[in-house]
């Protein structure tokens, strides 16, 4: 190359520091756009995350709750009549019974027979 060409590009007469700051801004626009749509794909995917999350909670605490009380009545009624064990394990299967259908109710598999308004039918 000569001396004269150093700062010129090939041909065209334009400095290639010109260039070279053009296509660095052509760059930085793309990046900037592209960082935008990521933060706007990974905002809705950690808010589906955190549905994801609550409603485990809340079908995992419905099944819970029937299998709680269910307990809890058996051992009531086995203290207070004295048929233990038998009054835990039958309202011990009742609980886990209402647990599952209370899971599948808010989980809107099964309609609502009262109407409550929880299922997908609505």
């Amino acid at each position: 190359m000569s001396p004269e060409n150093t700062g010129k590009e090939s041909g065209e007469g334009k400095p290639r520091g010109a260039d070279l700051s053009e296509r660095m801004d052509r760059l930085s626009r793309s990046l900037d756009a592209k960082r935008q749509a990521e933060e706007v794909r990974h905002g809705s995917k950690r808010e589906g995350d955190a549905k994801g999350i609550a409603l485990a909670l809340r079908l995992s605490t419905e099944f819970v709750a029937g299998i709680l009380v269910g307990s809890g009545i058996g051992w009531l009624i086995d203290s207070g009549l004295g048929t233990s064990p038998w009054g835990l394990i039958v309202f011990l299967l009742l609980g886990f019974v209402a647990g599952v259908i209370n899971v599948l109710r808010s989980a809107g598999l099964v309609s609502d027979p009262y109407g409550g308004g929880r299922g997908r039918n609505d």
